[in-house]
């Protein structure tokens, strides 16, 4: 029995797994790095182990310190959540080793499958369908389009998509470099690469006594550098045949390597309705919830069952009772190449009610850093039908007060309301041909919105300083009716300017030139009235920063007397770092004097486990070299200086920074 559990992870699904912990009557244990050490992960457990360190290098990777925290803490076993050490063989061996019930399947099972190359070959020899490999080596253009892929992790890292058979030999180096940077192992395979395929997996569970189940199956295709974004259960639009063949498939391949536990099988379902095998995950998933909200179960306190040695029972739950779907929240700019953000998350508020269920390792006041994934929680809608599953969530996300860096949430709410989602038309390119459309400049409708939550911010000012509603006190304006007064703002994230004129009147309410009448204004609240429509807009002020919140949407504010753009104040040709992180590497013999290419990579930056390459702005001659391996800088920081060949300027180099690894 299973008394004190350490979770050998961070953030939401420590909490997650701590929250079944607390029903079980089960104690926790948290391990934290010094960058984690005020986390919510860590508040919540019932003991923390501090990993000295910030890198997951040196912290949450470090199994052997994770096996000794167990041991000083008193847990008498190990659940590894995902990531991290989670599907590592050796961790799990050591924890077995070190006398403690390790959570998850056998260490033979997360062998087998560990390797993408021999779990395809074991797979084959089972008759699961899958891909045939491509040698890349002898890849022909008739082979094209072709998928890179580490062979020993997932995730998205390693994975690079070639078009150009010229291309390929680079895109093998830069794969093999990244597979090696993030699992240790350069390994890289090919196999074709399916246009317009869908991500659908299969849930499984089994226990040490030969039962599996096969737990219905997930549609995971919206993704972004092949990470998933958005998820649902049970995968639409799949016939009977097809479902069935999944869920055979499925647990033919966990009978194949005794597997023991939750784990999920995934395949890619071509356009035609044919499933492939891509890999099985020996782990919790991160799009778990959508299961447990369709089929009632609680995957975490099965886990814990089967680890205690309990069978399950020998028939399956019922199919899947209404549908569900998850949306990852994340802090990132989708408009700048997916640009992971950081600093004060100084609100989450996510509406709570029937249906709706939040998991998240962050709450209002805690920090986003520059060392882990940039997912600040996953928000989940569950209902009788897609359709209201999907509405549910949308406007849970619309509602939802952020005010911090900023996020995908408007992403996540214009796709879950575009009609191929919608209509259920689903696959892995989904951003591919969406994504500009999707982050375009607001409609017209929408930039009247916009103005108004600006003219709404401008009237809170002048109202006072304070950060909640409440009344005015317009004494200070009451002999200053005929002068009028500016506030200029600049929106978030695209820029756009905004010069809201009012004047106050005589009984010391702030009026705006543009004609809507207040019908109440403090430095909280505002509520206008604009072509008879009641508008409400809630206003919060951080530092130069002001967020306004309204029933349709939230907007965030840049005060422009306050603001300064680094940009602004560097020579041309300046390489500026667009986010906080680690140079990792520099372009073979980069140094002063140089001669560089326009567009060439010639500065690495990893920041929130993803690789960015900054690219020259111009063909010319490198003068200044400030970047170096393992230098930590932070956002705006020079890192080097090209001279234009030509006698056109280039634009500072924030402008040519790409990201090219998730």
């Amino acid at each position: 029995m299973i008394t004190a559990l350490l979770v050998a992870n961070r953030g939401e699904i420590a909490c997650r797994i701590f929250r079944t912990c607390r029903e079980l009557g089960i104690a926790t244990v948290a391990v934290y790095s010094d960058a984690d050490a005020g986390a919510l992960h860590v508040r919540e457990a019932d003991t923390a182990v501090r990993l000295p360190g910030a890198a997951a290098a040196d912290t949450y990777l470090r199994g052997d310190l994770v096996v000794a925290a167990a041991l000083a803490a008193g847990a008498d076993a190990v659940h590894p959540g995902y990531g991290f050490l989670s599907e590592n063989a050796g961790f799990a061996r050591a924890v077995q080793d070190a006398g403690l019930v390790w959570v998850g399947p056998p260490p033979k099972a997360i062998e087998l499958m560990a390797s993408k190359t021999r779990a395809k070959e074991l797979m084959a020899a089972a008759d699961v369908p899958l891909l045939a490999p491509v040698d890349p080596g002898a890849a022909t253009a008739g082979d094209l389009p072709l998928l890179l892929k580490a062979a020993a992790g997932g995730g998205g890292r390693g994975m690079r998509i070639v078009r150009e058979l010229a291309a390929l030999p680079a895109e093998l180096t830069a794969a093999s470099a990244e597979a090696a940077s993030a699992f240790g192992d350069g390994e890289v395979f090919a196999e074709p690469y399916v246009e317009r395929g869908r991500h659908v997996e299969v849930q499984v569970m089994a226990d040490g006594q030969g039962t599996v189940w096969a737990l219905g199956t997930r549609d995971c295709s919206l993704q972004r550098r092949h990470q998933k974004v958005i998820e649902e259960a049970p995968a639409p639009d799949l016939d009977d045949s097809l479902r069935a063949r999944l869920h055979d498939a499925a647990v033919t391949a966990a009978q194949a390597v005794g597997y023991r536990g939750a784990g999920t099988v995934e395949f890619l379902v071509s356009a035609e309705g044919r499933p492939y095998f891509l890999e099985m995950n020996t782990r919790l998933q991160v799009e778990h919830p959508v299961t447990e909200a369709v089929s009632g179960l609680d995957l975490v306190a099965l886990q814990l069952r089967v680890a205690e040695g309990e069978p399950l029972p020998a028939v399956p739950p019922p199919g899947p009772g209404g549908h569900a779907v998850e949306a990852r929240l994340y802090a990132e700019d989708p408009a700048r190449d997916w640009q992971p953000q950081t600093g004060a998350l100084h609100t989450l508020d996510v509406p709570d009610g029937p249906g709706l269920r939040l998991d998240t390792g962050y709450t209002g006041g805690d920090t986003i850093g520059v060392h882990y994934d940039p997912m600040l929680a996953k928000v989940i809608a569950h209902a009788p039908t897609r359709t209201e599953a999907v509405r549910l969530l949308a406007r849970a996300l619309e509602r939802a007060r952020i005010h911090g860096p900023v996020t995908n949430r408007e992403l996540l709410v214009r796709s879950l309301r575009h009609p191929d989602f919608l209509a259920g038309r689903l696959d892995t390119g989904f951003y591919d041909r969406n994504l500009a459309a999707l982050t375009a400049t607001a409609a017209p409708g929408d930039e009247e919105a916009r103005r108004l939550a600006a003219t709404a911010a401008a009237l809170a000012s002048a109202a006072g300083t304070g950060s909640g509603p409440g009344p005015a006190r317009f004494g200070a304006w009451r002999n200053l009716a005929s002068q009028p007064q500016t506030r200029c703002y600049r929106a978030e994230p695209d820029g756009t300017a905004y010069e809201i004129a009012y004047r106050t009147g005589r009984d010391g309410i702030p009026v705006p030139e543009t004609g809507e009448r207040p019908l109440a204004v403090g430095p909280g609240a505002v509520t206008l009235e604009t072509g008879g429509v009641t508008r409400h807009f809630m206003v919060a002020v951080h530092g130069d920063r002001v967020h306004v919140d309204t029933a349709t949407g939230s907007y965030a504010f840049t005060v422009l007397p306050r603001f300064t753009d680094p940009t602004e104040r560097t020579a041309p040709g300046s390489l500026l770092a667009p986010m906080p992180g680690t140079v990792v590497r520099l372009a073979g013999g980069l140094a002063p004097g140089a001669a560089v290419e326009a567009g060439q990579p010639l500065i690495w930056l990893e920041a929130m486990k993803m690789e960015h390459r900054i690219l020259a702005p111009a063909t010319g001659t490198l003068t200044a070299l400030h970047a170096a391996p393992g230098l930590q800088v932070e956002v705006g920081a020079l890192l080097a200086v090209v001279q234009d060949a030509s006698a056109q300027a280039p634009a500072p180099a924030s402008a040519h920074q790409e990201e090219t690894t998730p």
